[in-house]
């Protein structure tokens, strides 16, 4: 099966804030905008940020294998390289880790790498990579 774009519309409160952050530390490609709203390329899937003040809060968290994570995120799925090589130029670039780059679950079905980030706004992103793609959804 090969996969679709996805398209995730989230609440920011600051869109020159949410523009610095997708752009600029992610480096994700811009569609359209208007004063309301900017469409970003968010690795091949369309994530749009709306400016809505009133809905940006921090989620809670669920413990999963000693982290809090955030129990509403999104993220990607990425290459080991690909995923090392962002978490390298998050940590050159002074990101905030909500949870550091790790293996989760080493050596049982799902290992993974993994790690958070939260943006200005509050959302919380979630990168990961798998050694061997066929663990994505092992249990």
């Amino acid at each position: 099966m090969s996969l679709t774009p996805f398209h995730l519309a989230i609440p920011v409160d600051d869109l020159a804030a949410a523009e610095a952050f997708y752009s600029g530390l992610l480096g994700c490609a811009q569609g359209r905008r208007s004063d309301r709203w900017i469409d970003f390329d968010f690795f091949g899937h369309q994530l749009v940020t709306h400016l809505a003040p009133e809905e940006c809060r921090t989620a809670a968290v669920n413990a999963v294998d000693g982290h809090d994570v955030p129990s509403r995120h999104f993220g990607v799925v990425l290459s080991p390289d690909d995923w090392r090589g962002l978490a390298a130029r998050l940590e050159q670039e002074g990101a905030d880790f909500v949870i550091e780059p790790y293996w989760r679950f080493e050596g049982e079905p799902g290992e993974q790498g993994t790690f958070f980030i939260l943006d200005p706004a509050g959302n919380a992103l979630e990168f990961k990579c798998f050694k061997d793609m066929a663990q994505l959804f092992a249990h």
